[in-house]
Formats: C-alpha cells, sequence, structure tokens
C-alpha cells in the first residue's frame, strides 16, 4: 500500500540507525529529505540508492499537497530529517497532517531522539516530563520561561550553541540560580558531553568556553 513513512535518523553516530529504517530506505520510491547534502551522507554510508528530494520548513507549506497527491498517484514517500525523528522540532507535522486528511495511510518507525538520552542522562526525575523543544527566539520568549517557572514537572527544551550561555541566564533570573539542571551536547558523537548541577555552576562551567553543537537542556520541576 503506498504511504508516507517517517524514518528517524541518528542524530550523529551513524551506527544509530535501525535494521528497519535501513529497509525501508531502500524500498522507498523517494526520499524527502530537509537537507539532501546531509541525507546523502548517510545513504551512502548504507549503500542506499534513491531519488533525494528537499522537505524543509522554507518550502513545505508550498509541497505538501502535492506530495500526497503522488502518493495517492502510487508513489511511496520516506520523510528524514538531518538528525532524529521527523516532526519532533524538525518538519513533518505539516505533511502528516495533510496525508490525514486525505486518507494516506501514515507509518513512523521508533527511532534516535536526542531529547530522550538527555533527559535520562540527566539524573532529573524522567516519569513525568515536558518537551518544549525551541523557546521562541524573541516574542513569547518572556512570557514562556515565566510559565515554565511554575512546571512541576522535568523540562527538556532544545537550544543553539550560540544562546546557550543567554539562555542559562534568563533561567537563573526566572528560576532561581539553585534549579538543578543539566546540559547535553554533541550527543552520539566523539565529545559528547554532560554537564550537571545547579544553573548557576552550569551557567560558570560555560562561561568563557567554545560552546559547539546540538545542544539539550533539562531542568528540574519546580519543589
Amino acid at each position: 500500500m503506498n504511504k508516507l513513512f517517517l524514518v528517524p535518523t541518528p542524530i550523529g553516530n551513524l551506527q544509530d540507525i535501525t535494521l528497519r529504517a535501513i529497509d525501508v530506505l531502500k524500498k522507498t520510491d523517494i526520499i524527502l529529505a530537509e537537507d539532501t547534502r546531509k541525507t546523502i551522507i548517510l545513504l551512502k554510508h548504507y549503500n542506499i540508492h534513491k531519488k533525494l528530494e528537499a522537505h524543509h520548513k522554507f518550502n513545505e507549506h508550498k509541497t505538501v499537497k502535492q506530495i500526497s497527491k503522488r502518493i495517492k498517484q502510487g508513489e511511496t514517500f520516506a520523510l528524514v530529517t538531518d538528525a532524529g525523528t521527523p516532526s519532533i522540532s524538525d518538519p513533518g507535522f505539516l505533511l502528516v497532517r495533510e496525508c490525514i486528511s486525505k486518507g494516506i495511510p501514515v507509518e513512523t518507525l521508533p527511532g534516535p531522539s536526542a531529547f530522550i538520552p538527555a533527559l535520562v542522562n540527566s539524573g532529573l526525575p524522567s516519569d513525568r516530563f515536558c518537551f518544549e523543544g525551541f523557546l521562541p527566539q524573541k516574542k513569547g520568549r518572556s512570557k514562556k520561561i515565566k510559565a515554565l517557572a511554575d512546571e512541576e514537572r522535568t523540562i527538556v527544551l532544545y537550544e543553539s550553541p550560540f544562546r546557550l550561555l543567554k539562555t542559562l541566564g534568563q533561567f537563573i533570573e526566572g528560576f532561581g540560580s539553585a534549579r538543578n539542571a543539566s546540559v547535553s551536547r554533541e550527543l552520539t558523537k566523539i565529545h559528547e558531553e554532560t554537564v550537571r548541577g545547579t544553573l548557576s555552576e552550569i551557567y560558570d562551567y560555560y562561561t568563557n568556553k567554545t560552546i559547539k553543537g546540538e545542544i539539550v537542556i533539562v531542568i528540574e520541576g519546580k519543589k
């Protein structure tokens, strides 16, 4: 049956992909990629030769209807992003919604997502948590941080390395310097690092350091 597959891809280490994901990518007609230049590296590693088409936040609003039409006409698509599971702080939601509205089967494979290992590795409670993705960069940012200050569950967020210190500073101001947290970066890669402590201690650790890699911030909920 023609359908849309959502296929998680490694967040760093290329070995972190399931056998089923490789099989789907080999059998699908078209692979939709957030960045074809990055996806081709993964495909070459696993000797996968399929047609690639770009599908990212800058064109997804315009392409979802055409893609769903092509699936209806007989093509099978697999959607991948640069790293992790599609639709989790990445493109995917709009296409899934469109396919569901058109009665097209959607199948999402289990696989890598950066916030799960970061949450578990933080040492903070993981039985109940809220995932916030990226905070608004400008409008609504202060309001969101203020709202999260009273959240009792463990809070998980993504952040750019270029904004990490600014964000930690805002959390110190909004949550208090003594709130426990952890920052994970470069997960599954050679220079993987998780720094645990209070917000103030983590802020001091990263002051005057060159910060690289994708960042996951995990913050203790309000007691």
